[in-house]
Protein backbone atom coordinates (compact mmCIF):
# COMPACT_ATOMS: atom_id res chain seq x y z
CA UNK A 1 0.00 0.00 0.00
CA UNK A 2 1.25 3.49 -0.87
CA UNK A 3 0.90 6.69 1.11
CA UNK A 4 1.79 10.32 0.66
CA UNK A 5 2.93 12.55 3.52
CA UNK A 6 5.10 15.63 3.36
CA UNK A 7 4.12 17.40 6.56
CA UNK A 8 7.49 17.22 8.36
CA UNK A 9 10.94 18.57 7.53
CA UNK A 10 12.55 15.14 7.26
CA UNK A 11 10.21 13.82 4.56
CA UNK A 12 11.90 11.51 2.05
CA UNK A 13 14.24 13.32 -0.37
CA UNK A 14 12.58 16.59 0.61
CA UNK A 15 9.54 15.60 -1.48
CA UNK A 16 7.27 13.19 0.39
CA UNK A 17 7.14 9.80 2.06
CA UNK A 18 5.36 7.26 -0.17
CA UNK A 19 6.02 3.82 1.34
CA UNK A 20 6.73 4.44 5.01
CA UNK A 21 7.30 7.65 6.90
CA UNK A 22 10.80 8.66 7.94
CA UNK A 23 9.15 9.04 11.35
CA UNK A 24 8.22 5.34 11.27
CA UNK A 25 4.54 5.82 10.38
CA UNK A 26 3.28 2.98 8.16
CA UNK A 27 1.22 3.59 5.04
CA UNK A 28 -2.01 2.25 6.56
CA UNK A 29 -1.74 4.70 9.46
CA UNK A 30 -0.89 7.63 7.17
CA UNK A 31 -3.95 6.96 5.04
CA UNK A 32 -6.22 6.51 8.05
CA UNK A 33 -5.00 9.85 9.36
CA UNK A 34 -6.01 11.41 6.04
CA UNK A 35 -9.48 9.88 6.31
CA UNK A 36 -9.82 11.11 9.88
CA UNK A 37 -8.95 14.65 8.76
CA UNK A 38 -11.43 14.39 5.86
CA UNK A 39 -14.16 13.35 8.31
CA UNK A 40 -13.19 16.13 10.73
CA UNK A 41 -13.60 18.59 7.86
CA UNK A 42 -17.12 17.25 7.42
CA UNK A 43 -17.84 17.61 11.14
CA UNK A 44 -16.51 21.15 11.01
CA UNK A 45 -18.81 22.05 8.13
CA UNK A 46 -21.83 20.64 9.96
CA UNK A 47 -20.92 22.18 13.30
CA UNK A 48 -20.73 25.63 11.70
CA UNK A 49 -24.32 25.22 10.58
CA UNK A 50 -25.27 23.95 14.02
CA UNK A 51 -23.71 27.03 15.59
CA UNK A 52 -25.91 29.28 13.48
CA UNK A 53 -29.09 27.76 14.90
CA UNK A 54 -27.83 27.46 18.46
CA UNK A 55 -27.21 23.72 18.71
CA UNK A 56 -23.41 23.74 18.70
CA UNK A 57 -21.91 20.88 20.67
CA UNK A 58 -18.75 21.35 22.69
CA UNK A 59 -18.15 17.64 22.19
CA UNK A 60 -17.52 18.32 18.50
CA UNK A 61 -15.12 21.19 19.24
CA UNK A 62 -13.01 19.02 21.52
CA UNK A 63 -13.17 16.03 19.20
CA UNK A 64 -11.85 18.06 16.26
CA UNK A 65 -8.95 19.38 18.34
CA UNK A 66 -8.00 15.95 19.67
CA UNK A 67 -8.40 14.36 16.25
CA UNK A 68 -6.14 16.89 14.52
CA UNK A 69 -3.56 16.65 17.31
CA UNK A 70 -3.40 12.86 16.94
CA UNK A 71 -2.21 13.31 13.34
CA UNK A 72 0.76 15.57 14.16
CA UNK A 73 4.13 13.95 13.44
CA UNK A 74 5.39 11.54 16.13
CA UNK A 75 2.13 11.48 18.11
CA UNK A 76 0.29 8.27 17.30
CA UNK A 77 1.42 5.28 15.22
CA UNK A 78 -1.39 2.89 16.20
CA UNK A 79 -3.63 1.70 13.35
CA UNK A 80 -6.33 0.46 15.74
CA UNK A 81 -6.48 3.90 17.39
CA UNK A 82 -7.28 5.59 14.09
CA UNK A 83 -9.87 3.05 12.99
CA UNK A 84 -11.67 3.57 16.30
CA UNK A 85 -11.26 7.35 16.09
CA UNK A 86 -12.75 7.37 12.58
CA UNK A 87 -15.74 5.33 13.78
CA UNK A 88 -16.26 7.82 16.60
CA UNK A 89 -15.96 10.69 14.11
CA UNK A 90 -18.60 9.21 11.81
CA UNK A 91 -20.96 8.63 14.76
CA UNK A 92 -20.50 12.21 15.97
CA UNK A 93 -20.90 13.57 12.43
CA UNK A 94 -24.13 11.66 11.94
CA UNK A 95 -25.45 12.82 15.30
CA UNK A 96 -24.91 16.46 14.26
CA UNK A 97 -26.53 15.73 10.89
CA UNK A 98 -29.53 14.25 12.63
CA UNK A 99 -29.88 17.30 14.87
CA UNK A 100 -29.65 19.63 11.88
CA UNK A 101 -32.21 17.71 9.87
CA UNK A 102 -34.61 17.65 12.80
CA UNK A 103 -34.22 21.43 12.96
CA UNK A 104 -35.17 21.70 9.30
CA UNK A 105 -31.72 22.21 7.76
CA UNK A 106 -31.32 20.92 4.21
CA UNK A 107 -28.00 19.12 3.74
CA UNK A 108 -26.13 18.32 0.54
CA UNK A 109 -26.60 14.60 -0.14
CA UNK A 110 -23.66 14.63 -2.56
CA UNK A 111 -21.14 16.00 -0.08
CA UNK A 112 -18.82 13.04 0.50
CA UNK A 113 -17.24 14.46 3.66
CA UNK A 114 -20.58 14.51 5.48
CA UNK A 115 -22.13 11.41 3.90
CA UNK A 116 -19.54 8.67 3.43
CA UNK A 117 -20.43 5.48 5.30
CA UNK A 118 -18.90 2.10 6.08
CA UNK A 119 -20.05 -1.39 6.87
CA UNK A 120 -16.74 -2.81 8.04
CA UNK A 121 -13.15 -1.90 8.87
CA UNK A 122 -12.27 -2.99 5.34
CA UNK A 123 -14.53 -0.23 3.96
CA UNK A 124 -12.69 2.33 6.08
CA UNK A 125 -9.30 1.10 4.91
CA UNK A 126 -10.43 1.07 1.28
CA UNK A 127 -11.62 4.69 1.35
CA UNK A 128 -8.64 6.04 3.30
CA UNK A 129 -6.13 6.27 0.39
CA UNK A 130 -8.62 8.23 -1.74
CA UNK A 131 -8.95 11.35 0.41
CA UNK A 132 -5.37 12.38 1.10
CA UNK A 133 -3.72 15.65 0.19
CA UNK A 134 -3.06 14.48 -3.39
CA UNK A 135 -6.82 14.49 -4.02
CA UNK A 136 -6.29 18.22 -4.60
CA UNK A 137 -4.86 18.25 -8.12
CA UNK A 138 -3.78 21.88 -8.50
CA UNK A 139 -0.22 22.20 -7.15
CA UNK A 140 -0.61 25.71 -5.73
CA UNK A 141 -4.04 25.12 -4.15
CA UNK A 142 -2.74 21.87 -2.66
CA UNK A 143 0.27 23.73 -1.25
CA UNK A 144 -1.85 26.47 0.31
CA UNK A 145 -4.35 23.99 1.72
CA UNK A 146 -1.45 22.07 3.24
CA UNK A 147 -0.06 25.24 4.80
CA UNK A 148 -3.44 25.98 6.39
CA UNK A 149 -4.00 22.38 7.50
CA UNK A 150 -0.60 22.05 9.13
CA UNK A 151 -1.09 25.39 10.86
CA UNK A 152 -4.41 24.07 12.18
CA UNK A 153 -2.68 20.93 13.42
CA UNK A 154 -0.25 23.08 15.38
CA UNK A 155 -3.13 25.17 16.69
CA UNK A 156 -4.96 22.04 17.81
CA UNK A 157 -1.98 20.99 19.94
CA UNK A 158 -1.88 24.32 21.77
CA UNK A 159 -5.65 24.52 22.14
CA UNK A 160 -5.69 20.97 23.51
CA UNK A 161 -3.27 21.87 26.30
CA UNK A 162 -5.22 25.00 27.23
CA UNK A 163 -8.43 22.96 27.33
CA UNK A 164 -6.80 20.40 29.61
CA UNK A 165 -6.24 23.20 32.12
CA UNK A 166 -9.83 24.44 31.84
CA UNK A 167 -9.23 27.32 29.42
CA UNK A 168 -11.16 27.57 26.17
CA UNK A 169 -12.19 30.19 23.65
CA UNK A 170 -15.19 29.39 21.46
CA UNK A 171 -13.97 31.82 18.81
CA UNK A 172 -10.84 29.68 18.31
CA UNK A 173 -12.96 26.55 17.84
CA UNK A 174 -15.17 28.42 15.38
CA UNK A 175 -12.21 29.65 13.34
CA UNK A 176 -10.73 26.16 13.17
CA UNK A 177 -14.05 24.82 11.89
CA UNK A 178 -14.36 27.62 9.34
CA UNK A 179 -10.84 26.94 8.08
CA UNK A 180 -11.37 23.16 7.93
CA UNK A 181 -14.60 23.60 5.97
CA UNK A 182 -12.83 25.93 3.52
CA UNK A 183 -10.31 23.18 2.78
CA UNK A 184 -13.22 21.37 1.08
CA UNK A 185 -14.30 24.40 -0.95
CA UNK A 186 -13.24 24.09 -4.59
CA UNK A 187 -14.56 27.57 -5.40
CA UNK A 188 -11.83 29.30 -3.40
CA UNK A 189 -8.92 30.81 -5.31
CA UNK A 190 -5.23 30.89 -4.46
CA UNK A 191 -5.68 34.47 -3.22
CA UNK A 192 -8.48 33.29 -0.93
CA UNK A 193 -6.19 30.66 0.55
CA UNK A 194 -3.32 33.14 1.00
CA UNK A 195 -5.73 35.24 3.08
CA UNK A 196 -6.70 32.12 5.04
CA UNK A 197 -3.04 31.31 5.67
CA UNK A 198 -2.51 34.70 7.34
CA UNK A 199 -5.77 34.34 9.29
CA UNK A 200 -4.48 31.00 10.55
CA UNK A 201 -1.35 32.77 11.80
CA UNK A 202 -3.45 35.44 13.54
CA UNK A 203 -5.54 32.82 15.30
CA UNK A 204 -2.35 30.95 16.11
CA UNK A 205 -1.20 33.99 18.09
CA UNK A 206 -4.55 34.01 19.90
CA UNK A 207 -4.27 30.31 20.70
CA UNK A 208 -0.71 30.60 22.03
CA UNK A 209 -1.85 33.56 24.14
CA UNK A 210 -4.66 31.42 25.55
CA UNK A 211 -2.24 28.62 26.41
CA UNK A 212 0.19 31.10 27.96
CA UNK A 213 -2.65 32.36 30.15
CA UNK A 214 -3.65 28.82 31.07
CA UNK A 215 -0.09 27.81 32.00
CA UNK A 216 0.83 30.93 33.95
CA UNK A 217 -2.53 31.23 35.73
CA UNK A 218 -2.26 27.61 36.84
CA UNK A 219 1.47 27.26 37.56
CA UNK A 220 2.78 30.83 37.92
CA UNK A 221 5.06 32.81 35.64
CA UNK A 222 8.29 31.03 34.61
CA UNK A 223 11.32 32.40 36.44
CA UNK A 224 15.07 32.19 35.98
CA UNK A 225 15.98 28.66 37.01
CA UNK A 226 19.16 26.59 37.15
CA UNK A 227 18.23 23.03 36.16
CA UNK A 228 20.37 20.04 37.05
CA UNK A 229 21.22 17.69 34.17
CA UNK A 230 22.84 15.07 36.40
CA UNK A 231 21.11 12.25 38.25
CA UNK A 232 20.33 11.14 41.78
CA UNK A 233 20.53 7.65 43.24
CA UNK A 234 16.81 6.90 43.31
CA UNK A 235 14.52 4.99 40.96
CA UNK A 236 12.77 7.43 38.67
CA UNK A 237 10.20 8.18 36.00
CA UNK A 238 11.06 10.21 32.90
CA UNK A 239 8.26 12.42 31.55
CA UNK A 240 8.42 13.68 27.98
CA UNK A 241 6.19 15.65 25.66
CA UNK A 242 4.46 18.90 26.62
CA UNK A 243 1.48 18.27 28.94
CA UNK A 244 1.94 20.14 32.23
CA UNK A 245 -1.27 18.76 33.72
CA UNK A 246 0.05 15.22 33.34
CA UNK A 247 3.24 16.32 35.09
CA UNK A 248 1.24 17.88 37.93
CA UNK A 249 -0.69 14.67 38.52
CA UNK A 250 2.43 12.52 38.28
CA UNK A 251 4.30 14.66 40.84
CA UNK A 252 1.33 14.55 43.20
CA UNK A 253 1.09 10.77 43.00
CA UNK A 254 4.84 10.12 43.32
CA UNK A 255 5.26 12.39 46.37
CA UNK A 256 6.73 10.38 49.24
CA UNK A 257 7.07 7.24 47.12
CA UNK A 258 10.85 7.28 46.86
CA UNK A 259 10.56 7.72 43.09
CA UNK A 260 12.07 10.81 41.45
CA UNK A 261 10.68 12.51 38.35
CA UNK A 262 12.87 13.90 35.55
CA UNK A 263 11.85 15.93 32.52
CA UNK A 264 12.91 15.17 28.98
CA UNK A 265 12.78 17.06 25.69
CA UNK A 266 10.12 19.77 25.55
CA UNK A 267 9.08 19.05 29.13
CA UNK A 268 12.28 20.77 30.32
CA UNK A 269 10.55 24.21 30.63
CA UNK A 270 8.25 22.78 33.31
CA UNK A 271 11.29 23.19 35.56
CA UNK A 272 10.86 26.99 35.27
CA UNK A 273 7.33 27.20 36.75
CA UNK A 274 7.15 28.06 40.48
CA UNK A 275 4.33 25.57 41.11
CA UNK A 276 6.47 22.51 40.41
CA UNK A 277 9.39 23.60 42.55
CA UNK A 278 7.59 22.59 45.73
CA UNK A 279 8.22 18.92 44.92
CA UNK A 280 11.64 17.83 46.26
CA UNK A 281 11.56 14.70 44.11
CA UNK A 282 11.34 16.79 40.93
CA UNK A 283 14.94 15.94 40.17
CA UNK A 284 16.06 17.69 36.98
CA UNK A 285 16.25 17.19 33.22
CA UNK A 286 17.56 14.03 31.59
CA UNK A 287 18.80 13.98 28.03
CA UNK A 288 18.27 16.16 25.02
CA UNK A 289 15.89 16.63 22.11
CA UNK A 290 13.29 14.04 21.08
CA UNK A 291 15.33 12.32 18.37
CA UNK A 292 17.96 11.09 20.82
CA UNK A 293 15.44 9.14 22.91
CA UNK A 294 16.39 5.76 21.41
CA UNK A 295 19.69 6.02 23.28
CA UNK A 296 18.62 8.08 26.31
CA UNK A 297 15.50 6.07 27.16
CA UNK A 298 17.64 2.94 27.29
CA UNK A 299 20.12 4.47 29.76
CA UNK A 300 17.43 6.05 31.92
CA UNK A 301 16.57 2.55 33.22
CA UNK A 302 13.15 3.56 34.60
CA UNK A 303 9.76 3.93 32.90
CA UNK A 304 9.01 6.78 30.51
CA UNK A 305 5.69 8.62 30.23
CA UNK A 306 4.97 10.10 26.79
CA UNK A 307 2.33 12.81 27.16
CA UNK A 308 2.14 14.28 23.64
CA UNK A 309 4.11 14.22 20.40
CA UNK A 310 7.85 13.53 20.10
CA UNK A 311 7.59 9.74 20.40
CA UNK A 312 9.71 7.74 17.97
CA UNK A 313 9.17 3.99 17.47
CA UNK A 314 10.61 2.49 20.67
CA UNK A 315 13.33 -0.13 20.59
CA UNK A 316 12.63 -3.54 22.08
CA UNK A 317 15.36 -2.87 24.68
CA UNK A 318 13.12 -0.36 26.46
CA UNK A 319 9.69 -0.68 24.83
CA UNK A 320 8.24 -2.38 27.91
CA UNK A 321 9.12 0.74 29.93
CA UNK A 322 7.26 3.21 27.68
CA UNK A 323 3.80 4.38 28.71
CA UNK A 324 1.54 6.61 26.63
CA UNK A 325 -1.33 8.90 27.58
CA UNK A 326 -3.50 11.56 25.96
CA UNK A 327 -3.46 11.32 22.14
CA UNK A 328 -0.18 9.37 22.05
CA UNK A 329 -0.11 5.78 20.87
CA UNK A 330 2.11 3.03 19.53
CA UNK A 331 1.28 -0.68 19.06
CA UNK A 332 2.32 -2.76 22.05
CA UNK A 333 3.01 -0.05 24.62
CA UNK A 334 0.95 0.53 27.75
CA UNK A 335 -1.67 3.28 27.80
CA UNK A 336 -2.88 5.30 30.81
CA UNK A 337 -6.45 6.52 30.42
CA UNK A 338 -8.07 9.64 31.79
CA UNK A 339 -10.94 8.97 34.19
CA UNK A 340 -14.40 10.57 33.97
CA UNK A 341 -13.22 13.17 36.50
CA UNK A 342 -10.30 14.19 34.26
CA UNK A 343 -7.74 12.52 36.50
CA UNK A 344 -5.25 9.80 35.63
CA UNK A 345 -4.07 6.97 37.85
CA UNK A 346 -0.30 6.57 37.52
CA UNK A 347 -0.04 3.71 40.05
CA UNK A 348 1.17 1.20 37.46
CA UNK A 349 4.04 3.33 36.21
CA UNK A 350 5.04 4.27 39.77
CA UNK A 351 5.17 0.65 40.88
CA UNK A 352 7.13 -0.18 37.74
CA UNK A 353 9.66 2.53 38.58
CA UNK A 354 10.25 1.11 42.07
CA UNK A 355 11.55 -2.10 40.51
CA UNK A 356 14.06 -0.31 38.26
CA UNK A 357 17.64 0.81 38.74
CA UNK A 358 18.31 4.57 39.10
CA UNK A 359 19.12 6.43 35.88
CA UNK A 360 22.60 6.07 34.42
CA UNK A 361 24.29 9.47 34.37
CA UNK A 362 24.99 10.71 30.83
CA UNK A 363 26.07 14.29 31.61
CA UNK A 364 26.52 16.63 34.54
CA UNK A 365 26.14 20.29 35.41
CA UNK A 366 23.16 22.55 34.87
CA UNK A 367 21.42 24.70 32.30
CA UNK A 368 19.63 28.01 32.81
CA UNK A 369 16.16 28.87 31.52
CA UNK A 370 12.94 30.57 32.46
CA UNK A 371 13.11 33.65 30.24
CA UNK A 372 9.47 33.86 29.24
CA UNK A 373 7.98 37.30 28.61
CA UNK A 374 7.11 38.11 32.23
CA UNK A 375 10.65 37.43 33.40
CA UNK A 376 12.32 39.20 30.48
CA UNK A 377 10.11 42.28 30.85
CA UNK A 378 11.31 42.54 34.44
CA UNK A 379 14.77 42.89 32.91
CA UNK A 380 13.57 45.34 30.24
CA UNK A 381 15.38 48.40 31.58
CA UNK A 382 18.62 46.42 31.86
CA UNK A 383 18.21 45.06 28.33
CA UNK A 384 17.33 48.46 26.83
CA UNK A 385 20.35 50.04 28.53
CA UNK A 386 22.59 47.27 27.17
CA UNK A 387 21.27 47.89 23.64
CA UNK A 388 21.64 51.66 23.92
CA UNK A 389 25.18 51.34 25.25
CA UNK A 390 26.13 48.98 22.43
CA UNK A 391 26.81 46.05 24.78
CA UNK A 392 24.05 44.15 22.97
CA UNK A 393 24.19 44.73 19.23
CA UNK A 394 21.57 42.25 18.09
CA UNK A 395 19.10 39.55 19.18
CA UNK A 396 18.84 36.37 17.13
CA UNK A 397 15.59 34.39 17.43
CA UNK A 398 16.58 30.73 17.07
CA UNK A 399 13.31 29.09 18.05
CA UNK A 400 11.68 25.97 16.65
CA UNK A 401 12.41 22.27 16.44
CA UNK A 402 15.39 19.99 16.48
CA UNK A 403 15.76 16.90 14.31
CA UNK A 404 18.03 14.07 13.27
CA UNK A 405 19.61 15.49 10.13
CA UNK A 406 23.35 16.06 10.29
CA UNK A 407 22.73 19.42 8.59
CA UNK A 408 21.23 20.64 11.87
CA UNK A 409 24.75 20.90 13.25
CA UNK A 410 24.56 24.23 11.42
CA UNK A 411 22.57 25.67 14.35
CA UNK A 412 25.24 24.71 16.88
CA UNK A 413 27.96 26.23 14.72
CA UNK A 414 25.89 29.34 14.07
CA UNK A 415 25.33 29.88 17.79
CA UNK A 416 29.00 29.28 18.54
CA UNK A 417 30.10 31.71 15.82
CA UNK A 418 27.85 34.59 16.87
CA UNK A 419 29.71 37.67 18.14
CA UNK A 420 29.81 38.08 21.91
CA UNK A 421 27.56 41.14 21.65
CA UNK A 422 24.58 39.08 20.41
CA UNK A 423 21.85 37.37 22.44
CA UNK A 424 19.91 34.28 21.35
CA UNK A 425 16.16 34.19 22.03
CA UNK A 426 14.88 30.63 21.87
CA UNK A 427 11.88 28.39 22.50
CA UNK A 428 11.14 24.81 21.51
CA UNK A 429 13.54 21.88 21.30
CA UNK A 430 15.82 23.68 18.82
CA UNK A 431 17.59 25.02 21.92
CA UNK A 432 19.22 21.65 22.54
CA UNK A 433 21.61 22.46 19.71
CA UNK A 434 23.20 25.24 21.78
CA UNK A 435 21.76 25.53 25.31
CA UNK A 436 24.70 23.64 26.79
CA UNK A 437 27.37 25.72 25.11
CA UNK A 438 29.31 28.06 27.38
CA UNK A 439 28.34 31.29 25.63
CA UNK A 440 28.59 33.50 28.72
CA UNK A 441 26.57 36.63 29.40
CA UNK A 442 26.39 40.37 28.63
CA UNK A 443 26.27 42.56 31.73
CA UNK A 444 24.69 39.67 33.62
CA UNK A 445 22.20 38.84 30.85
CA UNK A 446 22.76 35.25 29.61
CA UNK A 447 23.46 35.05 25.90
CA UNK A 448 20.87 32.27 25.53
CA UNK A 449 17.44 33.28 26.80
CA UNK A 450 15.18 30.21 26.80
CA UNK A 451 11.48 31.15 26.89
CA UNK A 452 10.28 27.54 27.08
CA UNK A 453 8.31 25.14 24.92
CA UNK A 454 7.53 25.70 21.24
CA UNK A 455 4.24 27.38 22.19
CA UNK A 456 6.28 29.86 24.23
CA UNK A 457 7.39 31.38 20.95
CA UNK A 458 4.46 33.60 21.91
CA UNK A 459 6.72 34.98 24.63
CA UNK A 460 9.31 35.90 22.03
CA UNK A 461 6.67 37.85 20.11
CA UNK A 462 5.57 39.65 23.30
CA UNK A 463 9.20 40.51 24.06
CA UNK A 464 9.76 41.86 20.54
CA UNK A 465 6.61 44.00 20.65
CA UNK A 466 7.59 45.35 24.08
CA UNK A 467 11.06 46.28 22.79
CA UNK A 468 9.47 47.97 19.78
CA UNK A 469 7.48 50.16 22.16
CA UNK A 470 10.47 50.76 24.43
CA UNK A 471 12.49 52.08 21.52
CA UNK A 472 9.57 54.06 20.09
CA UNK A 473 9.60 52.22 16.76
CA UNK A 474 6.68 51.95 14.35
CA UNK A 475 7.73 48.70 12.70
CA UNK A 476 8.74 45.48 14.46
CA UNK A 477 11.24 44.90 11.64
CA UNK A 478 13.22 47.99 12.69
CA UNK A 479 14.32 46.24 15.88
CA UNK A 480 17.85 44.80 16.10
CA UNK A 481 16.32 41.31 15.89
CA UNK A 482 16.97 38.66 13.24
CA UNK A 483 15.15 35.35 12.82
CA UNK A 484 16.89 32.05 12.12
CA UNK A 485 14.16 29.46 12.71
CA UNK A 486 14.55 25.68 12.64
CA UNK A 487 11.43 23.64 11.91
CA UNK A 488 10.45 19.99 11.98
CA UNK A 489 6.70 19.54 12.40
CA UNK A 490 3.33 21.26 12.30
CA UNK A 491 3.51 23.28 15.52
CA UNK A 492 6.54 25.03 14.05
CA UNK A 493 4.48 25.72 10.93
CA UNK A 494 1.95 27.54 13.12
CA UNK A 495 4.72 29.51 14.84
CA UNK A 496 5.96 30.62 11.41
CA UNK A 497 2.46 31.69 10.36
CA UNK A 498 2.02 33.51 13.66
CA UNK A 499 5.21 35.50 13.08
CA UNK A 500 4.10 36.37 9.54
CA UNK A 501 0.71 37.54 10.82
CA UNK A 502 2.52 39.89 13.22
CA UNK A 503 4.35 41.44 10.29
CA UNK A 504 7.76 39.87 10.89
CA UNK A 505 9.80 39.71 7.69
CA UNK A 506 13.10 38.27 6.45
CA UNK A 507 12.89 35.03 8.43
CA UNK A 508 15.56 32.44 7.64
CA UNK A 509 14.05 28.94 7.73
CA UNK A 510 15.82 25.62 7.76
CA UNK A 511 17.45 23.27 7.49
CA UNK A 512 15.25 23.03 4.35
CA UNK A 513 12.17 24.82 3.12
CA UNK A 514 8.95 22.78 3.51
CA UNK A 515 8.28 20.22 0.79
CA UNK A 516 4.64 21.28 0.75
CA UNK A 517 5.51 24.72 -0.63
CA UNK A 518 4.95 24.74 -4.38
CA UNK A 519 7.35 26.95 -6.39
CA UNK A 520 4.66 29.63 -6.78
CA UNK A 521 3.68 29.61 -3.10
CA UNK A 522 7.34 29.70 -2.05
CA UNK A 523 7.81 32.69 -4.36
CA UNK A 524 4.93 34.54 -2.64
CA UNK A 525 6.54 33.94 0.74
CA UNK A 526 9.89 35.12 -0.56
CA UNK A 527 8.56 38.20 -2.35
CA UNK A 528 6.03 39.32 0.25
CA UNK A 529 7.74 38.29 3.50
CA UNK A 530 11.40 37.80 2.65
CA UNK A 531 11.40 34.13 3.70
CA UNK A 532 14.77 32.56 2.87
CA UNK A 533 16.38 29.19 3.32
CA UNK A 534 19.55 28.88 5.38
CA UNK A 535 22.80 28.48 3.43
CA UNK A 536 26.03 28.26 5.43
CA UNK A 537 27.06 29.80 8.73
CA UNK A 538 29.43 32.40 7.30
CA UNK A 539 27.06 33.74 4.64
CA UNK A 540 24.01 33.71 6.91
CA UNK A 541 25.98 35.47 9.63
CA UNK A 542 26.66 38.33 7.22
CA UNK A 543 23.00 38.60 6.25
CA UNK A 544 21.45 38.23 9.71
CA UNK A 545 23.90 40.54 11.45
CA UNK A 546 23.42 43.23 8.84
Amino acid sequence: MDMFCYQCQETTQGKGCTKIGVCGKIAEVANLQDLLIFTLEGIAKLNLQARKIGINQEEADRFIVEGLFSTVTNVNFDKSFFIEKIKQAVALRDQIKDNLEKAGTNLDKNDKAINWAYQSDADIEALAPQVGILATRDDDIRSLRSLVLYGLKGMSAYDYHAYQLGYKDDSIFEFMEQALSKLLDDTLTADDYVTLVLETGKWGVNTMALLDKANTSTYGNPEITHVSIGVRNNPAILISGHDLKDLEQLLEQTAGSGVDVYTHGEMLPAQYYPFFKKYPHFAGNYGNAWWMQDKEFASFNGPILMTTNCLIPPKESYKDRVYATGVVGFPGIKYIHEGPDGKKDFTEIIEHAKKCEPPTQIESGEIVGGFAHNQVLQLADQIVDAVKSGAIKRFIVMAGCDGRMKSREYYTEFARALPKDTVILTAGCAKYRYNKLNLGDINGIPRVLDAGQCNDSYSLAVIALALKDAFGLDDINDLPISYNIAWYEQKAVLVLLALLSLGVKNIHLGPTLPAFLSPNVAKVLVDKFGIASITDVEDDMQILLG
